[in-house]
């Protein structure tokens, strides 16, 4: 009797840890129009991946060093540093619909405003679209500069699987 009460309670407790290991998918909230999450929650038990902060690659490499003509205009430079961050996911098998939270960090060219508009055009293809639903909560700021006067962008995201 106490041999099946202990193998009971053996497998109560096999199938306890069994259900809180099982994760669900990080949870978002927001807008459907709108291209971030006003929030997402990660559940627990979930892995975070965090990505450092991740500059555009040059494209023009004729271009003098430290201009934003060697990495292309805002746009450009966001592109760029999606893709470079889809890529250090992927050596952690995750993908861009798995960041949960992003920081873009612009630079506005001598005495102008942040180019967001730029910004958005290449975020827009990689969150939110059919292909791709998911989509982080994010922050945006404009700053005085980055490491090279050539960057305008720099973006560090937190994805969680």
């Amino acid at each position: 009797m106490r041999i099946g009460v202990m193998l009971i309670g053996l497998v109560f407790s096999l199938a306890i840890s069994d259900a809180a290991l099982a994760v669900d998918s990080p949870h978002r909230v927001g807008a459907s129009q709108s291209p971030i999450s006003a929030s997402v929650s990660v559940p627990p038990g979930s892995r975070l991946v965090y990505v450092s902060g991740t500059v555009p690659d040059v494209v023009d490499p004729a271009a003098p060093e430290g201009s934003v003509a060697r990495f292309g205009d805002t746009e450009t430079q966001t592109r760029s540093v999606l893709k470079k961050i889809g890529a250090a996911l992927a050596e952690q098998g995750l993908g861009l619909g798995d960041i949960v939270m992003m920081r873009v960090f612009l630079v506005a060219p001598a005495g102008q405003r942040m180019d967001f508009a730029g910004m958005m055009r290449a975020y827009v293809e990689a969150f939110g679209t059919k292909a791709q639903p998911n989509k982080p909560a994010r922050s945006t700021m404009q700053v005085v500069g980055l490491v090279d006067p050539g960057w305008l962008v720099e973006i560090e995201v937190t994805a969680a699987k």
